[in-house]
């Protein structure tokens, strides 16, 4: 006789949630802050995180760090401080922005939080880190369009982690270029739906009046001539 009753379910082959993805990139984060793993290490692993759709995936990132390489609740924030050029520790005026058929730009000086939310639907946002400062040493940029675009710039010496990916649209990689050990960490993930997301490095602004002063010596040589 045929049994109707259905196979158990092996655990294992259960779907993950984003929540419980993003325990295990903490996890890592924190082992990676002890010494346990190099940068190298922590992009490849946070990588296959945020990849991971089953236990049976995700269980094995973490298998060779002791158990008591923990998550961390939410820390408060640091008091203000510099390293080398970096301010950290200060206080953001906003968490997130959220654009639908329309425009936005941070640029100049801001505060970057430690998790910014920023989403733009049929429309487009700018993040110029060039000048900004740091609520943290550590922050999360999630950045998501549907059908718009995110322009994020970043400052040379910057230390950036692009985990996001792309469905009909695009997604940039992490940006090349050397990293200041004093420089505070930047992850950015997401997804881009028939738009994209576009993460580049940039050297410093340069000053308008250094222009204008370049135009006033170029007429007074032409004067002059």
């Amino acid at each position: 006789m045929t049994s109707n009753v259905p196979e158990p379910i092996d655990p294992r082959q259960l779907r993950v949630s984003d929540t419980e993805r993003e325990a295990v990139a903490e996890q890592l984060r924190v082992a990676a802050g002890d010494g346990r793993l190099d940068f190298e290490e922590l992009e490849d692993r946070i990588t296959a995180v945020y990849s991971a759709k089953t236990y049976a995936e995700l269980e094995p990132i973490t298998r060779d760090l002791p158990t008591g390489t923990t998550v961390r609740g939410p820390s408060s924030s640091p008091a203000p401080t510099t390293r080398g050029r970096w301010r950290v520790g200060l206080k953001p005026g906003r968490t997130k922005t959220v654009v639908v058929m329309g425009g936005s730009e941070s640029t100049g000086k801001w505060v970057v939080p430690r998790n910014y939310k920023a989403f733009a639907m049929m429309g487009g946002i700018e993040l110029d880190l060039r000048e900004a400062d740091f609520e943290d040493m550590e922050v999360t940029i999630n950045a998501s369009t549907w059908m718009g675009g995110i322009a994020i710039i970043v400052p040379e010496g910057l230390n950036v982690y692009v985990h996001g990916f792309g469905f009909m649209g695009a997604y940039s990689g992490t940006p090349g270029g050397e990293v200041d050990p004093t420089a505070p960490t930047v992850h950015i993930r997401g997804f881009a739906f028939m738009g994209g997301v576009d993460v580049k490095r940039k050297p410093p602004k340069q000053p308008k009046n250094k222009n204008k002063n370049k135009e006033l010596s170029d007429d007074r040589r032409e004067l002059q001539g």
